[in-house]
């Protein structure tokens, strides 16, 4: 009865799964900043990459950019427009200039001149009204985040080139309806201006965005009214984020507690479990925030990501990336993926490939020593556990590399090539606990069986392995 149990939870964990990455899931995702024509903001591009993250972390394909001219931005609509037709969920986040005219709302590319009315309208902003019909009107769940309330240097320029005439020009956006299956947030309330927050990091909208949207199994409108909470708290009640929904269902960025759940319905499922789903996403998104500014060459970035994650995983490393920024080479740092062969960042690995390898135990030892020196810690034992896998999938996902758990020879020779801090020369680390052994849910192999066991194990692993292995195919 309990292996009944065990296959049923399993089974409904899979089917679960399955229907997520059945789900299409788009964003757009720009932050300007850089703007030509009036004084500059700092923060948008790394708003930007921390969006980007966040929601490519929970399954969104994602067409991002930074400090679009009106030309890229056009590119960067029509190529989102085309690929959320149809979509599940379309998301649409813009931080950066923009502005309300006559009751219309624009978004400001950085190479905007605007001193009238004519300029706005007749194309030098684009529309947001008409942006969002066109790119992801027939989108079934359409989110909108706008963080573009920052008081605008373009208002102005308009009011005084407009004697001649009444013109209706607003600090802020202007309010917006939402159509249905719609939710629209902005950083703040109509007509009113937003922080755009201390320089080289998230604003606080943004930042609110980041850490509830994708809460594991956190509905969308309770995560507004947690953004909602944080925002007015942080800004001691200078800013309060607005939004209009017509959302006629429950949506959820993240279902992953609900999955659990499920799992938890197994007479052996621990107590702790849904807290460790909860802490994989979280790692997981700082993986993806860290692949966005692990090569930059902006310490503002590199210092965004200190800031957000101030006993990151990857806080070595982000320091000596800036040490090598601000002092030029040394010879403790070097960037990461030098010389390594473009193939590293596109060929998955197996088990077949790590076997092509030939590792013996004194090599397998001589890759968790290396790992443990570059920050990701295992235990060194010679033998590939579990542990060893998940922080191999950590160590590929901070390099950019497909995120298996497993080496093929290319892999190897690039971990082989890197500078580590120290590499420990103790025969056997096997006591020494691993401060981080968490990973993404989502990257993990199908269980893998050593052999020995009664019959009902071995049917077990037959079931499993077959089920997950077929799942995590598709």
């Amino acid at each position: 009865m309990r292996t009944l149990t065990i296959i049923v939870s399993l089974m409904c964990m899979a089917l679960s799964v399955s229907a997520a990455k059945a789900d299409r899931r788009v964003a757009f995702v720009v932050g300007n900043g850089a703007y030509k024509n009036v004084a500059q903001l700092p923060n948008p591009p790394i708003d930007a990459k921390a969006m980007a993250a966040t929601l490519r972390n929970v399954g969104f394909e994602v067409i991002e950019g930074s400090n679009l001219t009106r030309d890229q931005m056009t590119e960067k609509l029509l190529d989102f427009g085309r690929k959320a037709q149809g979509s599940d969920v379309a998301v649409f986040y813009y931080a950066g200039h923009g502005i309300a005219v006559g009751g219309s709302n624009y978004l400001l590319p950085v190479d905007a001149d605007i001193k009238s009315e004519m300029d706005v309208k007749l194309g030098a902003a684009i529309n947001i009204d008409l942006t969002l019909d066109q790119t992801m009107g027939d989108a079934k769940v359409k989110l909108v985040f706008l963080d573009a309330c920052r008081d605008n240097p373009f208002a102005a320029k308009i009011k005084s080139n407009s004697a001649t005439r009444s013109v209706n020009v607003q600090s802020g956006l202007a309010e917006m309806k939402s159509g249905e299956g719609t939710l629209i947030a902005f950083a703040t309330g109509p007509g009113q201006t937003a922080l755009d927050g201390q320089e080289g990091n998230n604003s606080p909208f943004t930042r609110a965005l980041i850490d509830n949207i994708t809460k594991p199994g956190v509905e969308i409108q309770q995560a507004m009214t947690s953004v909602r909470a944080q925002v007015n708290e942080e800004t001691h009640k200078g800013q309060l984020p607005w939004g209009h929904t017509n959302l006629i269902g429950a949506v959820y960025l993240n279902p992953a507690q609900q999955t659990q759940q499920v799992a938890n319905a197994a007479p052996t499922a621990s107590s702790s479990t849904p807290a460790a789903v909860a802490s994989s996403s979280s790692d997981g998104v700082e993986l993806e925030y860290w692949r966005s500014v692990k090569e930059t060459n902006k310490p503002e970035e590199l210092n965004a990501y200190l800031s957000a994650y101030p006993n990151g995983q990857f806080k070595a490393l982000a320091l000596a990336r800036l040490a090598a920024i601000q002092n030029g080479p040394s010879t403790t740092t070097r960037n990461l993926n030098a010389g390594v062969d473009p193939a590293t960042f596109t060929d998955d690995a197996s088990q077949l490939t790590e076997d092509q390898i030939g590792l013996d135990k004194g090599q397998r030892r001589d890759v968790q020593r290396r790992l443990n020196g570059l920050g990701f810690d295992t235990k060194v034992t010679g033998a590939f556990n579990d542990e060893t896998r998940t922080v191999l999938r950590r160590w590929q996902a901070a390099r950019g590399y497909p995120s298996t758990g497993f080496l093929n020879k290319l892999q190897h020779k690039a971990l082989l090539s890197e500078i580590v801090a120290s590499t420990p020369t103790a025969s056997d680390d096997s006591a020494k606990p691993a401060r981080r052994a968490s990973a993404p849910a989502q990257s993990a192999p199908a269980p893998r069986h050593s052999g020995g066991g009664d019959a009902g194990a071995a049917f077990m692993g037959g079931v499993v392995g077959g089920m997950m292995g077929g799942m995590f195919r598709r």
